[in-house]
């Protein structure tokens, strides 16, 4: 059964799967070859008011989470970007790849779980 892994993309060793990339920024420091993506979702991404006030401060990550649940809501890329991981989870795994250094309180996270609830 294929399933939504969570990979942060500047780990060395990462499983094979459709890559996407979940963040509205480019990570820095990685080269488009070294990303070896299959799509990049800036769309998917909190908006960067939300960004920028969370500032990856794990004290607020239940509000973030509440945000950006109400972002994806709201988003019209949303559904389109749940059909695409719907369809390739039915032939293999799917990354979603971020560049966040906390691996508990992250954007990638919330999106994880949120796509899972709707499939």
């Amino acid at each position: 059964m294929s399933e939504i892994k969570l990979v942060r993309i500047y780990e060395h060793e990462q499983p094979q799967g459709y890559r996407i990339l979940v963040d509205r920024m480019w990570p820095r420091g990685i080269s488009k070859v070294k990303a070896a993506l299959d799509e990049w979702d800036k769309e998917i991404g909190p908006t960067n008011e939300l960004r920028k006030w969370f500032n990856h401060e794990d004290e607020k990550f239940p509000e973030f989470q509440a945000k950006y649940e109400t972002e994806l809501d709201h988003n019209h890329f949303t559904p389109e970007f749940i059909q695409t991981v719907k369809s390739h989870l039915e032939k293999e795994d799917v990354l979603f790849l971020y560049g966040a250094k906390n691996k508990e309180h992250n954007q990638a996270v919330v999106l994880k779980k949120y796509v899972e609830q709707k499939l």
